[in-house]
C-alpha cells in the first residue's frame, strides 16, 4: 500500500488514476510521495518513507531541488501539460496589448446616456484607443520549448512573422516548429527584430531578470513584452522606466506585484496561465502517472533532479540514487559480486551532480541492500520485486 500526501486541490482526473493500492489526501502521514500545485514545501521536513514529489505544474520554484537531491527524493514536473493553456493566455495578452482593450473597456464601461447618447460618445472617444494589428508584425520568442513552440506556430497562422533562440532546443522540438519560424542563434537577434516579444525559459539564478535596462535598449522603441513564464525574469524596475521613456509600449504579465499593479501601460493578470480546468486535469494526471511508475517500477520520466531511466527486469529491481562521481559503478558491482548475487542487466543515467542506477539482479538479500547503502556517495536504495 502506498500513501500520497496532496498539497492543494490536485484535480480528480489524477487521483481517480491511482488504484486500490494507494492512500490518498492531505491527511496522509509519512507518505511515499507528496502531490503538489503551488504550495511552498521549503520548509518542509521530508518524512523518512518520503521517495518522490511531484509538481502538477512546470515550474518547481516551490519545492527546494538540493534538498530533495540530498535526500534521495526524485522530483517530478509535468512539462507541456498546460502548454496550450498558457499559449491561449499568452495570445490573449498580445491583442489586449496591441488594441489597448482594457483601457477601452473600463472606458465604455463608465459611459452613461445623458446629453448625447452613448453612440455618439462612442463615435467621438474611440480613436483615443486604436492600435496596431499583428498580421505582417514580428513576434520574438525567448525558448522555444512546448509552450514557445505553440506559440510561434500559432502565430505563424495568425500572420506574424515569428523569430526565436533557444539553446537547448532538441531535436523534436525543432521539428514540431512551423518551418516559417526562424530560429536564430543568440537573443540579441530576437530583441533587435521583435515587435513583440515573449520569453517562455524557466527560472533560475541564469535568467533572473533577463529582461532588463541592457537587454531592453536592444529592442526596437515601441515593443510590447510579454511575461507569461516567471515574474522574476523580468527587472520591474527597467521595465517602468521603459515604459515611462516610451521604450516599452506594454508589459504584459502574469504576475503581478506591488510594483507593477495599477500602473499605466502594464496589463497584469493574476497568475491565469494554467488556470483552465483542461490544465489541471492533464498536469493532474501526467503527476499521478509520473508518481505510480516510480514506485511502482523505479522508472524516472520527467524528473528535474534525476535522469530519466526505464528498465525492464527479470529478477529484482534494485534502485540506487546516488552521487555522479567515480567509482560508484564499481562499488555497487563489487558488493553484488560479494553477495555471490549476479546483475542480469543495468542502467545508469546522470544529471548534473547526480546519478541513477538500475540494476536486474538474481539473489538480492538484505546484507547486499544494507552494504549498498553503506557505499560512500549513495544517497538511497530500494528494491523492488
Amino acid at each position: 500500500m502506498y500513501q500520497i500526501q496532496t498539497y492543494n486541490k490536485i484535480s480528480s482526473a489524477g487521483l481517480t488514476r491511482f488504484g486500490n493500492d494507494y492512500t490518498i489526501g492531505d491527511a496522509v502521514q509519512n507518505p511515499d510521495a507528496i502531490l503538489v500545485r503551488s504550495a511552498a514545501l521549503h520548509e518542509l521536513e521530508f518524512p523518512e518513507n518520503l521517495k518522490a514529489i511531484a509538481r502538477a505544474g512546470a515550474g518547481v520554484n516551490n519545492i527546494s531541488l538540493d534538498r530533495c537531491s540530498e535526500a534521495g527524493i526524485c522530483v517530478f514536473n509535468t512539462p507541456g501539460a498546460n502548454a496550450n493553456a498558457v499559449k491561449e493566455l499568452v495570445l490573449t495578452g498580445l491583442l489586449l496589448s496591441s488594441r489597448k482593450i482594457p483601457e477601452a473597456l473600463i472606458w465604455a464601461a463608465s459611459l452613461q446616456d445623458g446629453e448625447t447618447t452613448v453612440a455618439k460618445q462612442v463615435e467621438k472617444g474611440k480613436s483615443q484607443f486604436a492600435g496596431p494589428e499583428i498580421q505582417g508584425k514580428t513576434l520574438g520568442i525567448i525558448g522555444l520549448g512546448a509552450i514557445g513552440a505553440l506559440v510561434a506556430n500559432t502565430a505563424i497562422a495568425l500572420g506574424m512573422q515569428v523569430v526565436g533562440t533557444d539553446p537547448f532546443l532538441s531535436v523534436g522540438a525543432a521539428l514540431r516548429l512551423n518551418p516559417a519560424v526562424k530560429v536564430v542563434n543568440t537573443q540579441n537577434d530576437v530583441f533587435a527584430k521583435a515587435d513583440y516579444l515573449t520569453i517562455h525559459v524557466p527560472y533560475n539564478p541564469n535568467t533572473k531578470g533577463m529582461i532588463n535596462a541592457e537587454t531592453l535598449a536592444k529592442c526596437k522603441d515601441g515593443v510590447r513584452i510579454l511575461n507569461y513564464a516567471r515574474g522574476e525574469l523580468v527587472d520591474d524596475d527597467a521595465i517602468l522606466a521603459a515604459i515611462d521613456s516610451g521604450k516599452v509600449s506594454y508589459y504584459c504579465t502574469d504576475f503581478p506585484n506591488a510594483k507593477t499593479c495599477n500602473k499605466k501601460g502594464i496589463i497584469a493578470t493574476p497568475h491565469l496561465g494554467a488556470s483552465t480546468p483542461e490544465s489541471e486535469d492533464n498536469c493532474a494526471s501526467m503527476a499521478a502517472d509520473e508518481l505510480m511508475a516510480y514506485l511502482e517500477q523505479g522508472d524516472i520520466r520527467n524528473s528535474v533532479n534525476l535522469p530519466n531511466a526505464q528498465l525492464k527486469t527479470v529478477y529484482t529491481k534494485v534502485c540506487v540514487i546516488h552521487r555522479n562521481i567515480p567509482t560508484m559503478i564499481s562499488a555497487m558491482t563489487t558488493v553484488v559480486g560479494d553477495a555471490g548475487a549476479n546483475i542480469e542487466n543495468m542502467l545508469n543515467a546522470s544529471k548534473n551532480d547526480y546519478a541513477y542506477t538500475i540494476l536486474d539482479i538474481d539473489g538480492v538479500n538484505d546484507a547486499m541492500i544494507d552494504a549498498l547503502r553503506a557505499i560512500d556517495g549513495v544517497l538511497r536504495v530500494r528494491f523492488i520485486d
